[in-house]
């Protein structure tokens, strides 16, 4: 399709002709890859995706520190041809309002527009690679209500926009507790545990939270999309809170696919995510059994959604992490019609572009071995302590590494 075609509907006005008492529409997450043969690779997923679930809307990440900008906004433009509703993230992290039409929201909002893509999610931003805290850009936006209040105010109602909820509270907004018989019972429904520590979002915290998140429903945003959680029973608190809230807008749940088990322990630690004891302990137990943990994260995935369905949820959206075989599996699991062959041959190539993950003390692959990052420069360089080699006196070497010749270990 051409730049005049015509451009993708909201997602909000979609949500909207759900009818009573059907299932929930199915979305889905990807990642910019980091090869080129990675992206070829995730273009033919999304285009045996788009006829096996046909799903409601398909998203696309904006790498940290808007180090993906330029791909993310070519995959959401293909997404649009290629028949899907495309839902672009943008982060605030190193975006100015205006200037450099790499680095400027403007910009990037106004080639959205050209290619028809007219759904946008509203982000903060992870920190920009070698930097621990999150930092405005000069002249840039300080948080995400910014960037809605801009939209609104620049482009009115062009655009469809969503933004992040938390139901455990942001990891920002997360804290450590020293002694845990001090926590309500609302802190206890919703901490986590990580290396023998206990963390929560505080109840005063969690209040600021949602105050916040009105102030992005507000501001103009149209639904929330949540922050992956793994017990049902937070999101359901989540949700009758936004609505003492006043908050009444459409809330989709993100359910992160469980597909490999050193992925899972990375991002539950973290986002310091709260993950029931019995999950723990089944993750803990088949570990060392990459085809048992598939298969028990279609069975998890199953288990979350009928208990979603019976919340009332609009929609279920997938954070696939480039894969299909969970995602299918739970859909079929769940009595959806789904058409077509997984194939995950590829999956070695699905290494996100400017990933945040990749930080002082991941683990990681290089072409000298595996090793421990001892930093990260602001350009992605990393300083690598290759763990695999043993020299003399028992030393241990370090490689200086530009981003794309190391990967991590998931």
């Amino acid at each position: 399709m051409s730049s005049n075609s015509e451009p993708n509907p909201k997602i909000i006005d979609l949500i909207a002709k759900k009818e009573a008492g059907s299932k929930p529409f199915v979305s889905i997450e990807f990642f910019p890859p980091r090869s080129d043969a990675g992206v070829k690779n995730l273009y033919a997923r999304m285009q045996r995706m788009k006829e096996s679930i046909n799903p409601l809307f398909s998203d696309v990440t904006w790498g940290a520190g808007g180090s993906t900008a330029d791909l993310t906004l070519e995959i959401a433009e293909h997404l649009k041809e290629t028949g899907h509703v495309a839902n672009m993230h943008m982060t605030c992290t190193n975006m100015e309002k205006d200037g450099d039409p790499k680095l400027a929201v403007h910009s990037a909002l106004k080639t959205a527009q050209k290619y028809g893509i007219r759904n946008i999610v509203a982000l903060r931003g992870d920190p920009a690679a070698g930097q621990d805290e999150w930092k405005a850009a000069d002249g840039g936006f300080t948080c995400a209500l910014d960037l809605v209040k801009y939209m609104r105010e620049n482009f009115g109602d062009e655009f469809g926009i969503s933004v992040a909820g938390y139901p455990e509270g942001h990891p920002n907004a997360i804290s450590e507790i020293e002694d845990p018989s001090t926590m309500s019972e609302s802190e206890k429904a919703r901490s986590s545990t990580c290396d023998g520590k206990t963390f929560t979002c505080k109840d005063e915290d969690y209040k600021k939270e949602m105050d916040y998140l009105k102030q992005k429903i507000d501001a103009g945003a149209d639904f929330i999309i949540t922050q992956m959680f793994f017990d049902t029973k937070v999101f359901g608190t989540f949700v009758d809170d936004c609505r003492k809230w006043g908050i009444n807008v459409p809330i989709v749940p993100g359910l992160m696919c469980i597909n490999a088990y050193p992925g899972f322990c990375k991002m539950t630690k973290f986002c310091k995510t709260r993950v029931p004891a019995e999950l723990q302990a089944k993750m803990d137990s088949i570990q060392d059994d990459a085809e048992a943990i598939k298969a028990f994260g279609v069975e998890y995935g199953i288990q979350m959604c009928r208990e979603l369905m019976e919340i009332g949820v609009d929609v279920l959206h997938f954070y696939t992490l480039n894969l299909e075989k969970v995602t299918f599996g739970i859909l079929k699991g769940l009595g959806y019609d789904v058409k077509g062959v997984v194939d995950e041959s590829d999956a070695s190539t699905m290494v996100a572009k400017g990933s945040a993950w990749a930080r002082v003390g991941d683990k990681v692959k290089t072409i000298y071995g595996s090793g421990t990052v001892q930093d990260v420069r602001s350009d992605g360089t990393a300083q690598v302590m290759i763990e695999s080699w043993s020299l003399a006196e028992g030393q241990t070497p370090t490689a200086f590494l530009q981003k794309e010749h190391y990967s991590k270990v998931f």
